[in-house]
């Protein structure tokens, strides 16, 4: 069961396992040669499963270049905005469930 049922956004499941490649949360490696923008701005949020691994995650521009945000811990969460990116990646040790949601900013 997800941790977003109950909402009515686009929200789904990623497993992270390892840290090579990075497992993309939203977007692509493979989004070339632009950024990706939006009318109205978006925000990815993030929750780390509970019993999961920590996680390190990160944005990454059409250039390639990955900037590290941080680590989640077990059950901790941040919200992401998604805009001027080519996707939001994620790593960790094991193996970690990362449940995702896009919301619009109104």
């Amino acid at each position: 069961m997800s941790i977003f049922d109950s909402w009515n956004q686009p929200s789904y499941e990623v497993r992270v396992r390892g840290t090579l490649p990075p497992i993309y949360l939203w977007g692509s490696a493979g989004i070339t040669p632009k950024n990706i923008t939006f009318d109205k701005p978006l925000l990815l949020h993030i929750r780390n499963d509970v019993f999961g691994e920590a996680i390190t995650f990160g944005t990454q521009v059409a250039s390639g270049a990955q900037t590290t945000l941080g680590t989640l811990q077990p059950g901790e969460c941040v919200s992401i905005p998604l805009q001027e990116l080519s996707g939001v990646f994620a790593t960790c040790e094991l193996e970690s469930n990362v449940a995702c949601m896009i919301k619009g900013l109104s």
